[in-house]
């Protein structure tokens, strides 16, 4: 990676309206010293990758209450390593079975964090897992 600072892209990918939660983890990250950029509600698959790729991000995060989590993540994923982009990490939130959660790691989403998940875990985990050239 080129530059010193985390860069993460917030995403609500399919028709999920909400997004409260999106902007509190976006802020969160922000607050902590990452640049952030949130994509707004109603993405595809191909925007959030583009837009990824465009903004040479180091972190997807994707957020989704609707539940098709099982059709968008994996079409995202594909659209990733299509693009030879899959040094992103995916990450996830929302309302998601324990029993999806397994699949989608199969799949290559890195952390999936459940409603009520602490920002600074979400915080850690992205420090941890993304290198930066200081």
């Amino acid at each position: 990676m080129k530059n010193s600072i985390i860069r993460v892209l917030v995403a609500k990918p399919g028709l999920d309206g909400h997004d409260r939660g999106a902007k509190v983890v976006a802020r969160a990250l922000r607050d902590a010293g990452m640049e952030v950029i949130y994509t707004g509600l109603r993405q595809t698959p191909e925007q959030i990758v583009e837009t990824a790729i465009q903004e040479d991000v180091n972190v997807i995060g994707l957020s989704i209450l609707s539940g098709a989590h099982m059709h968008l993540f994996p079409k995202l994923m594909k659209l990733l390593k299509e693009r030879e982009a899959i040094d992103i990490i995916v990450m996830a939130g929302g309302i998601i079975p324990g029993e999806d959660i397994v699949e989608l790691k199969k799949i290559g989403i890195k952390e999936i964090f459940t409603p009520g998940t602490d920002t600074n875990r979400i915080i850690e985990f992205i420090k941890e897992n993304v290198k930066v050239v200081r």
